[in-house]
């Protein structure tokens, strides 16, 4: 009889987290959820003559607070499917540089079916991929980076339930069909010539201007440049050979070579010193 209670009092102890638990919105980091895409977007793809089930790509602007999906139409070309609002992000314009600074990250990254989270505590979420070749060539820190549901943020893009549900949706979707991996390019802004003498100023500006060469490279062409990295820089569209490249090494002579497929409005594919942006700045300032 002494054995027979002390082991029904640890079983009921033990059994009362459990409980709370399930009774709780703790038990939300354990419930499978998958994505919806609604009828009206449906309708959208059609109309748009893109295949449900084609590749997405996801585009971030923090000032403007939106989220972009675009999709492959049945030309082979990406065209914007669908805008979000960005309910809350932390921190300001500029790239997140260390664990801790509450920064959401900006470039480029990938998006993998592994960084998908069903059982996320803020509903869906899926990884960001930071920090990417690019931060880790810059001794850049940080884990965990989402964008998610909710609208509360540490260093993460929040879209609420109701947003992130779809936008989770879509990726599923373009996953099943297929895809291996999604392009997500966060921007400070839409990076517009306009907006960049906007924050001319601003110390991130010659990063901005690197970002604004990937970003002309996928509106020009309609498809997502491939993403290098050589000498600390991120390399667009670089030649098949040299898409490995040493991310804290010399870029090879070659590596700024536009492809014979791809228009650029930019003159070089690899990011431009600092002084090779003041010089078009004024260039643009005199011609204005």
């Amino acid at each position: 009889m002494s054995l027979i209670v002390p082991l029904f009092m640890r079983a009921f102890i033990l059994a009362i987290p459990v409980a709370a638990a399930l009774g709780s919105c703790t038990s939300v980091p354990y419930q499978v959820r998958t994505g919806t895409v609604r009828t009206a977007t449906l309708r959208d793809m059609e109309s748009l003559n893109m295949d449900r089930a084609a590749p997405i790509l996801v585009r971030i602007y923090k000032e403007e607070r939106t989220l972009e999906v675009w999709k492959q139409d049945r030309t082979g070309k990406f065209a914007l499917l669908k805008s979000y609002p960005i309910c809350k992000y932390s921190g300001k314009l500029g790239p997140k540089l260390a664990q801790g600074d509450y920064q959401a990250p900006e470039g480029f990254y990938d998006v993998t079916p592994d960084q998908m989270n069903p059982q996320s505590s803020e509903y869906l979420s899926f990884n960001t991929g930071f920090p990417n070749a690019f931060d880790r060539s810059l001794g850049r820190t940080g884990s965990f980076l989402m964008v998610h549901g909710g609208c509360k943020s540490v260093g993460c893009y929040a879209m609420t339930d109701y947003g992130i549900e779809e936008i989770y949706g879509l990726a599923d979707e373009a996953f099943q069909g297929g895809q291996t991996k999604i392009q997500l390019q966060a921007f400070p802004v839409h990076m517009t010539t306009a907006n960049l003498l906007r924050y001319k100023q601003d110390p991130n500006a010659p990063f901005w201007q690197m970002l604004k060469t990937g970003s002309d490279l996928f509106l020009e062409a309609g498809q997502p440049p491939t993403v290098a990295v050589c000498n600390q820089r991120y390399v667009f569209n670089a030649p098949t050979a040299n898409t490995a490249l040493d991310p804290s090494g010399v870029c090879p002579p070659d590596s700024n070579e536009t492809s014979d497929h791809t228009a650029v409005s930019a003159p070089s594919m690899v990011h431009q010193p600092r002084e090779q942006f003041a010089e078009k700045i004024k260039q643009i300032l005199r011609e204005h």
